[in-house]
C-alpha cells in the first residue's frame, strides 16, 4: 500500500517537470533585461555570482538526496539544470549589449542557442564572443558546466538506474 501512495507521488512529480520547465522558459523570454547590463557591470557580475551560487547550492543537496533515493530529486535536479543554463542565457543576452562583446549574439534566442553551443563544447562560427566580459562568462560557463551540470548529470542517470533497478519487469506480477 505504502509503495502505491509513493509511486503516486513520483507520478505527480514527474507531472510537474514539464510545466515547470516551461514556466522557466517562458519567465526567460518574458522577464526584463535592462535593469541589468553594462551600465551597472558590479551589480550585473553580483546578481550572476548571488544566482549561480544559490543554484548550485540547492543542486549540491539534491544530488546528495538522490544518492539517499529520496523523492523529488529528479525532477529538482533536471529544473535546476534548465534553469542554470538559462541564467547563462540571460547573462549572454545582457551582455551582449554592450557593442564590443559579442558579434552576432542580438536576441534572447540567440543566447539560449550559444549557451547550449558552449554546453556542448562547439564551435560559435555565426556568434562570436568579442570582449573580455564575454570570454570570462563563457570561461565560468565552461567551469560551473564541469564541476555541477556533470555532477548533477550523473547523480540523475544514477538515481534513475536505481529506480528502473528497483521496479519488476513489465509483463511479470508482482510479489
Amino acid at each position: 500500500m505504502e509503495e502505491r501512495g509513493g509511486s503516486s507521488r513520483a507520478h505527480w512529480a514527474w507531472r510537474l517537470l514539464g510545466p515547470a520547465v516551461a514556466v522557466l522558459f517562458v519567465a526567460y523570454f518574458l522577464l526584463p533585461a535592462r535593469v541589468l547590463g553594462p551600465e551597472r557591470p558590479v551589480l550585473s557580475w553580483t546578481v550572476l555570482i548571488v544566482v549561480l551560487t544559490g543554484i548550485a547550492v540547492l543542486l549540491l543537496k539534491h544530488m546528495r538526496d538522490a544518492l539517499f533515493d529520496r523523492r523529488g530529486t529528479v525532477v529538482a535536479l533536471v529544473s535546476l539544470m534548465c534553469l542554470s543554463v538559462l541564467v547563462f542565457s540571460s547573462a549572454y543576452f545582457v551582455i551582449s549589449h554592450d557593442p564590443g562583446e559579442f558579434r552576432g549574439l542580438r536576441t534572447r534566442l540567440d543566447a539560449f542557442y550559444f549557451t547550449l553551443l558552449t554546453l556542448a563544447t562547439l564551435s560559435y562560427g555565426d556568434i562570436q564572443p568579442r570582449g573580455q566580459s564575454a570570454r570570462l562568462l563563457i570561461l565560468l560557463q565552461i567551469l560551473y558546466t564541469l564541476v555541477f551540470l556533470t555532477a548533477a548529470a550523473t547523480s540523475l542517470t544514477g538515481k534513475l538506474r536505481r529506480t528502473a533497478a528497483s521496479r519488476p519487469p513489465r509483463g511479470r506480477p508482482h510479489r
